[in-house]
């Protein structure tokens, strides 16, 4: 059975005003963080144009408005002709009958800034591109990582356990996907990006203030993601789920098409080092009730590396995420508790 969209549009989605974090306001607003990541999974930021405490990260309003035009540019240089072949052979295929809906609608690249830059490796981009993705990339990770520390302190985590969480021996993996979504004749054929959730630690999304497409699955509905300038959409991955035990969430996304517009997307993966171990935080399993650890075994989710992980997820990344927790646990170690 479908899906119903937007039977939950009436709920409110999560927008965090990070200025209140300074304020007497701060306790209602690290509230709607924690509120965010338990039962949405999602939490939209508003970037202010000018310095406040948290976001001295610095992603300036003039920067936003340079990455968005540099990527569409690029787009429409280096990258439009080549999808447009792609599409009518999509489009072909569909409007004869084949099933493509496990094809996505849409033209990316990777950009890799940890543990080392592939930058300077990728080929089509310009020196002045080159160096706004830097920045960007740069203030994007700091903004990142206050964001893992906001979240520490909603769990009761000392500051800097997540960020310490992903390192492994080499620190974090970050890098960013750079995506566009052009205009689909057929939306009924072919989503823009099919149903998952993300595999990683904290996702930073800067999209498109103009077209829409961004869907999270609420309560059984897909509710839109509303485009809003100048903000970055933050989402929970798998490895923050289980870090958390599963009090945080990742929740199944999907970006449709449009028949007109070219919406813009820039997902930035703050994720564990490759040979990061992961496992729940040990003050989050003692936290449980006797009830709930009996049912569960104290832990409810797996201990494994990062990268065995990813690996799973790979095959498996438009499936649920369930029978990959599960496939982790099937050769788990014991969960470390100190």
């Amino acid at each position: 059975m479908a899906i119903p969209a937007n039977a939950a549009a009436s709920l409110s989605f999560p927008v965090i005003n990070m200025e209140k974090l300074e304020t007497e306001e701060r306790g209602a607003a690290m509230g709607v963080i924690g509120d965010a990541c338990e039962n949405w999974g999602f939490f939209e930021v508003p970037l202010p144009p000018t310095h406040i405490e948290f976001s001295s990260a610095g992603i300036s309003h003039e920067l936003m408005d340079e990455v968005e035009r540099v990527s569409k540019a690029h787009y429409a240089a280096c990258w439009e002709q080549q999808f447009k072949e792609f599409a009518a052979r999509t489009l072909e295929a569909g409007e004869k009958g084949a099933d493509v809906k496990d094809v996505d609608w849409e033209s990316t690249f990777f950009v890799r800034h940890l543990p080392s830059s592939n930058l300077a490796d990728l080929p089509n981009l310009d020196h002045h591109y080159r160096q706004v993705m830097k920045e960007f990339a740069s203030e994007i990770e700091k903004l990142a990582e206050k964001v893992l520390d906001l979240l520490c302190e909603n769990l009761g985590l000392e500051l800097g356990y997540l960020k310490r969480a992903f390192a492994g021996s080499r620190g974090p993996t970050f890098g960013t996907k750079v995506s566009s979504y052009p205009p689909c004749p057929r939306p009924d054929l072919v989503d823009g990006l099919r149903a998952h959730t993300d595999a990683g630690g904290v996702i930073l999304l800067f999209q498109d203030d103009q077209v829409s497409g961004l869907q999270l699955l609420k309560d059984g509905a897909w509710v839109d993601v509303s485009p809003m300038r100048h903000a970055i959409v933050v989402n929970i991955g798998d490895q923050l789920e289980v870090i958390t035990n599963g009090r945080y969430k990742s929740v199944m996304h999907r970006v449709l098409t449009r028949p007109d517009g070219n919406r813009m997307s820039l997902a930035s993966f703050y994720n564990p080092g490759a040979d990061a171990v992961i496992f729940p935080a040990p003050a989050l399993v003692e936290e449980l009730s006797e009830e709930e650890a009996e049912r569960a075994g104290s832990a409810v989710y797996p201990r494994f590396v990062f990268e065995d992980y990813m690996n799973l997820y790979l095959r498996h990344k438009f499936e649920s995420k369930e029978p990959r927790f599960e496939a982790m646990k099937a050769d788990a170690a014991p969960i470390a508790t100190a």
